[in-house]
């Protein structure tokens, strides 16, 4: 395949039959999205907000993009606006692994950082109060924004069903802005209302009433619940423990040679949980948000290392 740009390599990515013991017979299929050329499920979020705001005239070669960020939706975003030559600049809580920040850096990012005790809504308010100084700044913000949900219901989503060709019983995802679980989780109902809809989030998330605080899972976990949730019927909300997660990674780097994110290793408990629960021979579907190689600092294969 000869291609003259990076983002035709967006989506269209491998989804694997998980060759695992999965309770009751059941199958276990994952959207292998570390296969995008920045790395991650994000790729498809920056692509579409960076374009839509540019054919909507909400941002020109003078604009700078500004972002508050865990560090995949900055790769994504900063991969995208290459394309049209605009400055971003994307605001990350210190807490997030380096190579993420690397990775942004190198695509030509700037990176400011926050405290890490203030979170995802301390990089919320940094990003605000810099868009109020910067003349001619667009902050796509992924947290809010309803492209956000539309990109994945577009993608991912129908992508999911060519490549089944047959009905899900279950679509298991991770949450953090909540985007792409709302989008692609809208469209396979769209498909078939028997869907069972289950969001996944660490131990320290709040979505299961739990109380806030930190957690080795990177990518999912909300300090608020996301607007983008407010008219969907979630079947279960699965709560997974950092060991159970990273346990997972483990496994699937020794049994199946696949290199998994922790979020995508939360999924993965996560979706055994579930073909317990439901029926025997179930076709359940999971999404590999991003792989390990870009959390080796945070000593991913070590499930007994400190708490960072």
């Amino acid at each position: 395949m000869l291609v003259k740009d990076v983002n035709q390599l967006i989506g269209n990515n491998p989804m694997i039959d998980l060759q695992m013991e999965i309770p009751k017979q059941s199958h276990i299929y994952a959207k292998l999205e570390m296969f995008n050329p920045g790395g991650s499920i994000k790729d498809r979020l920056g692509q579409y907000m960076i374009e839509k705001a540019w054919k909507e005239g909400k941002i020109s070669q003078q604009t700078t993009i500004i972002e508050p960020t865990a560090g995949n939706t900055g790769i994504g975003l900063a991969l995208a606006a290459q394309k049209y030559h605009l400055k971003t600049i994307l605001i990350v809580p210190e807490k997030f692994s380096q190579e993420k920040q690397i990775l942004m850096k190198a695509l030509g990012a700037k990176i400011v950082h926050t405290e890490s005790k203030d979170g995802i809504q301390g990089a919320i308010k940094k990003a605000n109060e810099l868009a109020a100084e910067i003349r001619d700044s667009y902050v796509p913000m992924q947290f809010k924004n309803a492209d956000n949900p539309a990109a994945y219901y577009h993608s991912l989503g129908p992508e999911i069903v060519n490549d089944l060709q047959k009905p899900i019983n279950a679509f298991v995802a991770g949450a953090g802005s909540g985007g792409s679980f709302a989008g692609t989780a809208a469209y396979l109902k769209s498909k078939n209302q028997a869907t069972k809809l289950v969001v996944v989030e660490p131990e320290g998330s709040i979505l299961n009433g739990g109380m806030q605080h930190s957690h080795r899972i990177e990518g999912i976990g909300v300090e608020f619940i996301p607007p983008f949730f407010a008219r969907m019927n979630i079947d279960h909300t699965l709560t997974i423990s950092d060991e159970a997660a990273f346990k997972q990674v483990k496994e699937a780097a020794r049994q199946q040679g696949l290199f998994i994110g922790s979020s995508s290793g939360a999924v993965l408990a996560a979706s055994l949980q579930m073909a317990e629960i439901l029926p025997a021979e179930s076709t359940i579907v999971t999404v590999f948000a991003d792989s390990s190689e870009r959390y080796l600092s945070q000593q991913i294969y070590d499930t007994e290392s400190e708490e960072l």
